[in-house]
């Protein structure tokens, strides 16, 4: 398994998990940046959503061998959700449920996005909490490596990922569809909520295999990552405060927005 792309890798976990899991297993699907595109293939995992009807312990326990193999291989381990668990998240979990959405591959059983629908409501919630827990985070780990060029870097560099998951949440809150190339969604979230883009130049050419230049301790460039993040929770703290909670199905939502481009 080690000499196969990364596609040929989760079609074998997937023709694994068939094996030991038979009828128990519901759907399993690739999501994410490798299904995506758009970023340094050196920096995308295989992201597994693995659901199932029993998720009790004992029925899991025939993976146990298959997921530990698949850890091994420095990939992170499939979500597993029962069928009723997964249908029943779509308030909790609109932000990652839009995001396979958009991108994903069915490697087994069925489509666990057919009759499912997230509301924008639910989604500015889950964007406001995560956004802001995460930049809590961002700005203690900036103070603690700010004054060291390359673990400043190394910060940016892993935020990335997650700030662009949340862009991609902002984009659609305000009726968007979000683009694949991160330097196109910066420009669309960027747009959206009234920020600088520049202030993402770097990581976007970073992340994406350009030649960027080394950062030096207190770097500019971090500092104005940290203070557009800021900005950016600030829009999505504010929007839509004056009307009430928008119940709109985000695919529609999406959907009706760019017929209108």
């Amino acid at each position: 398994m080690a000499k196969m792309t990364k596609r040929e890798r989760a079609q074998a976990f997937a023709d694994q998990m068939a094996g030991v899991l038979g009828d128990n297993l519901k759907s399993l699907i690739m999501f994410g940046s490798e299904v995506r595109g758009g970023y340094d293939p050196s920096h995308s995992n295989l992201n597994l959503l693995l659901i199932v009807a029993d998720a009790s312990t004992a029925a899991l326990r025939p993976i146990e061998k298959a997921i530990a193999g698949w850890v091994k291989r420095r990939e992170p381990p499939p979500l597993i959700f029962s069928e009723t668990e997964w249908r029943n998240s779509t308030d909790v979990f609109p932000i990652e449920i839009e995001d396979m959405r958009e991108a994903h591959e069915l490697l087994r059983g069925m489509d666990p996005f057919d009759g499912i629908e997230t509301d924008l409501g639910h989604l500015r919630h889950e964007l406001e909490r995560e956004i802001r827990g995460k930049l809590l985070q961002l700005r203690a780990e900036y103070a603690a490596v700010a004054g060291d060029g390359k673990a400043l870097t190394r910060l940016l560099i892993d935020s990335a990922g997650t700030f662009f998951v949340l862009m991609r949440a902002t984009v659609r809150l305000v009726g968007g569809k979000p683009e694949t190339a991160p330097a196109s969604l910066v420009r669309q979230a960027t747009e959206a909520a009234g920020l600088d883009a520049q202030a993402f130049s770097w990581v976007v050419d970073k992340i994406t295999g350009r030649t960027v230049r080394a950062l030096k301790p207190y770097d500019d460039i971090g500092a104005r990552y940290v203070d557009e993040l800021q900005r950016l929770a600030h829009f999505v703290d504010q929007y839509g405060q004056t009307e009430p909670a928008d119940t709109t199905s985000v695919a529609t939502a999406t959907d009706e927005s760019a017929g209108q481009q």
